[in-house]
């Protein structure tokens, strides 16, 4: 709830709105007992543990790399399932790369998190608490957040903008629209949907191939929003937020990284501002992609970097942890 919302509650009760304001407090710095919260009174304590419980994620796994300090947490959630959450230390700051669903249906040929397919949405509290819990058990300052992790945020949208609101609140994380990043698949009307609201986060849209043939190889939403109509949304979401589109591009061996496609890409995106982020594929042994090499990727930065398209290779962070999202979840599901 937002603190609006926990007055109108409290108020209900006979409860001052301040009261309202307090617990807000304590829950944004993760507080998941009400006996904890020292400046309300003893029996507003207890009353408040008699009618209300304070769901909180508990950290089955933690792995830390050994080569860039990157930290991944498996969560265990209130109903037994789990999902993942990575902290990426930068000199910047530390970024959180959260999840927001468990599982995905959107059954990309090259990502861990889909195999299984989805089981629920996270509600906006839990996503909220993948940012909280990762702040306090790896005592850092959260100061970004990528929704990049398990699932596809605009699939979740109602429980994700809620988590937005929540996490940029001044009395809460208040941490800044222009610090977010939300990633999608390509959800046409969900890209609709998020412009509308002129949020002024950074989107992402994993993109992974110029054209039709090849993306709908990859990702089966492309059946249902081809590449043009997702340039469309991208334009659309560019003229009403003002904010510059990132296109994810997994490279993909044999599959997306020739120079025909990174033509193709180039002759897409000039003059358009878009920012290319290329990624070395994640291996995923279910799914027997491999990764393009280095030199390919080399070589396909250059020819859109010629072409006048901003582009960067993106660093391998928490190689030695398996930080792609879903293969430490994958693993924990496989296990008696």
């Amino acid at each position: 709830m937002l603190p609006e919302e926990l007055a109108a509650e409290f108020k209900e009760l006979g409860l001052p709105s301040f009261r309202a304001k307090q617990v807000f407090g304590w829950l944004s710095r993760g507080v998941s007992d009400f006996a904890d919260m020292t400046n309300l009174p003893r029996d507003l304590r207890i009353a408040l543990a008699e009618r209300y419980e304070i769901p909180a994620l508990t950290m089955l796994r933690k792995q830390v790399s050994a080569q860039d300090g990157t930290v991944k947490f498996l969560w265990r959630l209130p109903d037994g399932e789990s999902v993942e959450t990575v902290l990426m230390r930068y000199k910047h700051g530390n970024s959180v790369c959260i999840s927001t669903q468990v599982g995905c249906r959107m059954g990309c040929a090259f990502c861990a998190s889909t195999l299984g397919g989805k089981i629920r949405d996270l509600r906006a509290s839990e996503i909220l608490d993948e940012v909280i819990r990762t702040g306090i058990e790896a005592q850092a300052e959260i100061s970004n957040i990528v929704l990049m992790g398990i699932g596809e945020p605009l699939d979740n949208y109602d429980n994700v903008i809620r988590f937005l609101r929540l996490v940029n609140h001044p009395e809460g994380q208040n941490i800044g629209m222009r610090h977010i990043s939300l990633s999608t698949c390509g959800l046409v009307e969900g890209i609709d949907r998020l412009a509308q609201l002129n949020l002024q986060l950074t989107l992402s849209v994993s993109l992974h191939a110029p054209d039709d043939e090849t993306r709908s190889k990859l990702m089966p939403i492309n059946r249902a929003h081809g590449v043009d109509a997702l340039y469309d949304a991208c334009e659309r979401y560019f003229q009403k937020t003002g904010r510059r589109i990132s296109f994810e591009y997994a490279m993909v061996r044999d599959m997306n990284d020739s120079p025909r496609h990174a033509s193709m890409l180039a002759d897409r995106l000039r003059g358009t501002g878009a920012h290319v982020n290329l990624i070395r594929l994640n291996y995923v042994s279910e799914r027997g992609l491999l990764p393009s090499t280095e030199e390919r990727v080399r070589e396909f930065a250059k020819r859109l970097s010629d072409a006048g398209v901003t582009v960067t290779v993106r660093r391998r962070l928490g190689s030695d942890i398996d930080a792609a999202c879903g293969q430490l979840r994958r693993g924990q599901m496989r296990k008696p």
